[in-house]
């Protein structure tokens, strides 16, 4: 059975849209998920975008060991040179360069004619492949673009040494009919085309890109690029749970494989959702709050009597385990260890031991923790320890009064105090951290509030959003107190600021 490779760019396409961006810490820690789940490559960046790209790329090709490790290229010689140094001590490296292949962008975007643009391509692949073994061509918006002229491209970048050529649906256009009529194209008329695996990278906009990606494989491409939880510019990309999913429960109609790891599946995305400080849809494919809730009577019976009446596939194939353990307060870290790695986490002595601090401190606010609550504990990851850290609070407040917050925060050893005024004890807190920690000035963008289990005394996460100058950052709390977790998300979006 032919494999398909996945090609994850979560890192680039996806942490580029609005909202959605990550710090250096935030993208490692993407990055070693993405190799446990087994993506057979990763695009890290844009190495030569900025400085902090360039950092990415360099760090995350510094630590992949089973995955490819891409950076991403205009086809001109500073890019793939800024490429080529990023990925230089990667195990196993790839340069992506791309070059507009549409009318509509040759004329007005690159300003260049057809025949200059097939010579651009050809001299940029022959020079990145000087660099590096692996090379991937990308003919940007190739679905408006001439047929005729791109099976030339296609050919061209193959002769000069590309490994692998992508047919981007860069603006979401095409149909899923046209996607595979443009494949099998493509594979009839380009001579060469056995000697590089074609790829597909499909936009969201008008809905397709699952399904002109899902019908390009079925065409004979044997690479798919995609992002968790469809992340992306404009309306995103093909979303990687729906794509592995589809190939993995319809696999004798595709007759193709991947190589992941699907109960890896929600982990990840659930980590991608947390770090951009988001939540899945309820009605989200695969991942969402609904993907395995019935509330028709037809359906619970159907359910309770078979469940592959109406679930193609289990919540355990994706990484949603039924609990097995009750934890609280009386459980050892024996058992808090072995939970968490039934839910598939790998962590390290000193992760555990930091964990299973914040679990006890958990227990004593809690009776039993769900395996819901342990997902949220797990992903308040703190990469700013060196910075500020609570210490107390003391919150008053009432009906037409204003509210008033003491607060006390740690940092180097040193403790500091203050006390604001605010138009309530979320306000207060925040105005009260400010005093403190003299971060750059900045405004709040977004504040959300969700329970992570259910009961009175289920763990409130709060996710807020701060912006100051061009940099957004999120913060994250939790605890059963909603006061304290807004304050622990302000000082952890806080902390990123003075980092």
């Amino acid at each position: 059975m032919a494999t398909v490779k996945i090609f994850d760019t979560t890192l680039r396409d996806g942490e580029q849209a609005p909202g959605c961006s990550m710090n250096l810490e935030e993208k490692l820690e993407v990055a070693k998920q993405l190799e446990t789940l087994g993506v057979d490559v990763m695009e890290a960046g844009f190495a030569v975008s900025s400085p902090g790209d360039f950092e990415s790329v360099k760090s995350i090709a510094g630590i992949i060991k089973n995955s490819t490790v891409a950076s991403l290229s205009r086809s001109v010689n500073k890019d793939i040179d800024a490429s080529y140094e990023a990925l230089k001590n990667a195990v196993s490296p790839r340069i992506h360069l791309f070059l507009a292949t549409s009318p509509i962008h040759m004329q007005y975007k690159l300003k260049m004619s057809p025949e200059q643009v097939l010579e651009r391509a050809v001299e940029m692949t022959k020079y990145a492949k000087s660099l590096c073994g692996n090379v991937e061509f990308s003919a940007e918006d190739a679905t408006r673009s001439d047929r005729e002229f791109l099976k030339r491209v296609v050919y061209g970048v193959i002769d000069a040494g590309a490994n692998v050529v992508n047919i981007p649906d860069t603006v979401g256009f095409t149909t899923p009919t046209e996607m595979y009529d443009l494949v099998a194209y493509l594979k009839e008329n380009v001579p060469n085309i056995d000697k590089a695996d074609i790829s597909l990278h499909c936009h969201n906009d008008l809905g397709m890109a699952v399904a002109n990606s899902l019908e390009g494989v079925r065409a004979g491409a044997t690479q798919v690029e995609c992002t968790v939880n469809g992340l992306g510019e404009r309306a995103g990309n093909a979303a990687l749970e729906e794509i592995i999913m589809a190939l993995g429960t319809r696999e004798p109609f595709f007759g193709c494989e991947t190589r992941i790891n699907t109960q890896q599946i929600y982990r990840t995305s659930r980590l991608v959702y947390s770090i951009i400080g988001q939540t899945a849809p309820m009605n989200k494919a695969v991942v969402g709050a609904n993907a395995f809730l019935h509330e028709s009577g037809i359906h619970q019976h159907g359910v309770l009597a078979e469940k592959t009446t109406y679930e193609i596939f289990t919540p355990e194939s994706i990484g949603i385990n039924q609990n097995r353990l009750v934890l609280g307060k009386h459980s050892g870290r024996h058992a808090f260890e072995t939970r968490v790695s039934e839910l598939g986490y790998a962590l390290t002595r000193e992760e555990i031991d930091s964990y299973f601090v914040k679990f006890k401190e958990i227990c004593d606010k809690k009776k039993t923790v769900t395996d819901a609550d342990l997902e949220a504990i797990l992903s308040q990851k703190e990469y700013n320890q060196s910075l500020y850290r609570l210490l107390t609070f003391d919150v008053h407040s009432g009906k037409n009064a204003s509210a008033v917050c003491v607060i006390r925060l740690e940092r180097d050893g040193g403790q500091f105090e203050e006390v604001a005024l605010g138009d309530g004890p979320v306000d207060a807190a925040y105005k009260a951290i400010d005093k403190i920690t003299n971060a750059p000035e900045s405004v709040l963008e977004m504040y959300t509030i969700h329970s992570t289990s259910d009961g009175k005394d289920a763990l409130g996460e709060v996710t807020i959003k701060l912006r100051a100058g061009e940099r957004l950052v999120t913060g994250r709390g939790l605890s059963t107190d909603i006061i304290e977790s807004s304050i622990l998300a302000y000082l952890n979006a806080a902390n990123k600021l003075l980092s």
